[in-house]
């Protein structure tokens, strides 16, 4: 298959001279690394994550979500001690 590919001037005299070096075409060399390229970077495949949970779940009973103003300046004052 035919396409254009468009290359820095310099990358093209290194191909050139690599593919001349090698006994290659341009084109038989852009396909080499292309191939390298996508076969180096094929995705791993992830094993699966299993979350470990303890108890019942549900909600922490001593946590009162209505008050979390109450509950952030309690802990700024656990923190940092009582404002003056």
């Amino acid at each position: 298959m035919r396409t254009t590919i468009t290359l820095d001037d310099r990358l093209l005299d290194r191909l050139k001279k690599r593919a001349a070096q090698s006994g290659t075409s341009v084109s038989g060399l852009i396909e080499r690394a292309v191939r390298l390229l996508l076969q180096a970077s094929a995705p791993h495949r992830r094993d699966r994550f299993d979350l470990v949970t303890f108890g019942e779940g549900g909600q922490f009973t001593t946590l009162n979500i209505d008050r979390t103003a109450a509950l952030l300046e309690a802990d700024d004052v656990e923190r940092f001690g009582r404002q003056r």
